[in-house]
């Protein structure tokens, strides 16, 4: 099942992800910015793929995170929490990420009781502003929820 301790952080304007193994690994964090989730991956050396790009797996696991930390938060509170288990991640590279921040966030198109499809874009921050408009990528992601037995 879902940790209710991230689900609580994930209401929080700002914070770390590491109680995620992989959100550890990509030293993410989130900020809620006009009520969106935005989740920020600083650059690393240990993120690089080709010379001088960030590698395609580390963008596409932002992205699925992205999607994740949504239905997460998109989750009534006080409530028993789902098991929540992406069914398939679609990518799209749209262009490469540059060796600094990226930052993604992700909507969701259809929130059912089992199902939730979820599409998530990633960009960059480019001299202190943030490019939205020129995302280096973008995900669909399918969610199946599996929620406890009563």
């Amino acid at each position: 099942m879902t940790n209710p301790a991230l689900a609580t952080l994930l209401r929080q304007p700002s914070g770390r992800l590491d109680l995620v193994p992989y959100a550890a690994m990509l030293d993410l964090s989130f900020e809620r910015v006009d009520d969106e989730l935005q989740l920020v991956m600083p650059f690393a050396e240990t993120l690089i793929g080709s010379p001088g790009r960030l590698h395609g797996g580390s963008i596409g696991g932002l992205l699925e995170l992205a999607g994740l930390f949504t239905v997460i938060a998109a989750q009534p509170v006080g409530e028993a929490l789902p098991r929540v288990r992406p069914v398939t991640v679609t990518v799209d590279f749209m262009r490469e990420g540059a060796t600094q921040e990226t930052r993604a966030s992700a909507t969701i198109t259809k929130l059912g009781r089992r199902v939730v499809n979820v599409h998530a874009q990633a960009w960059q921050v480019k001299d202190g502003q943030a490019s939205r408009d020129k995302p280096i990528a973008a995900a669909h992601i399918n969610f199946v929820l599996d929620w406890p037995e009563k």
